[in-house]
């Protein structure tokens, strides 16, 4: 079942950008999903993204559409070339933004306003139920939150953070240039990735944590406030190449907290890693 709402309103901005021309939309549908196994996939390319568990079995999303444009025209010209799909297949909701710059890969290639006389932002608010899976992305222009949930999570941010709270799942959080940082309110029971190129890494879970902790580091540290024990060097991969097998290791380094569990990887290559003793 679908429920679809849309409220529109017009701008003349006088700014210095060069982008005169703004108008809002906001977007809100919902989805009522009876099966068990929910599942939530947003793939934005300008724009933030909020998701937050709340009880029941709809999906519920309030958008907020931004486009601004050299002119009357381009604004017409922008609305025709970047669109929102938002579908319902079976268990699995899909928010899927499409624009000339999306590469059949996924990539992204985008040469500016200046090239194209207009920008298109999505501002995603989305209720969900506390055990959805969620697959979220966003490019540029927008931080990624997520709260009081505890589904599967794929989570990555290319110039913005991710931030997470109250969460109870496992999965993986990337964010290229912004830092990442994760809440628990229940300690992860599966493997789980947290990690930024440009950016710190901070991890905060329950007492009695029990878990096998990789970390690896290029420009920053590492702490923790568990008591630990190292682990033994992690054996390299191999691999063959030309009739020849080639060892490589892949960085990482090792302790234990606990009683050991699951492995918990965390990779700042430009920043520091903390992962800490959340509060009770």
């Amino acid at each position: 079942m679908l429920k679809c709402c849309l409220t529109l309103s017009l701008a003349v901005c006088l700014g210095a950008s060069g982008l005169d021309v703004e108008e809002k939309e906001t977007i809100q549908k919902t989805f009522n999903l009876a099966a068990a196994a929910r599942e939530l996939r947003i793939d934005n390319i300008d724009g933030a993204i909020h998701v937050a568990g709340q009880a029941g079995s709809d999906i519920e999303f309030v958008i907020e559409k931004t486009l601004r444009a050299e002119s009357r025209e381009k604004i017409d010209f922008a609305r025709q070339e970047v669109k929102l799909d938002l579908s319902q297949k079976e268990n699995v909701v899909q928010a899927y933004v499409d624009a000339p710059w999306r590469c059949r890969d996924g990539g992204i290639n985008y040469r500016g306003w200046r090239f194209h006389g207009y920008r298109v932002r999505f501002d995603f608010e989305v209720k969900v139920p506390p055990s959805t899976r969620l697959f979220l992305r966003t490019v540029n222009d927008g931080e990624i939150r997520v709260e009081n949930t505890a589904g599967e999570f794929d989570i990555e941010n290319v110039n913005g953070g991710i931030e997470m709270t109250e969460i109870a799942g496992s999965g993986r959080a990337y964010a290229l240039n912004g830092k990442v940082r994760a809440v628990f309110s229940q300690n992860p029971k599966a493997e789980s990735f947290f990690g930024s190129l440009n950016g710190k890494v901070e991890a905060l879970f329950r007492e009695g944590l029990s878990a096998d902790l990789l970390f690896k580091t290029f420009n920053g540290n590492v702490y923790t406030d568990f008591p630990v024990t190292s682990l033994p060097s992690r054996p390299p991969i191999s691999e063959r190449r030309d009739g020849k097998y080639v060892y490589k290791s892949d960085g990482f380094f090792g302790v234990r907290a606990g009683n050991g569990g699951p492995e918990l990887k965390f990779d700042a290559f430009n920043g520091n890693i903390h992962v800490l003793k959340g509060q009770k």
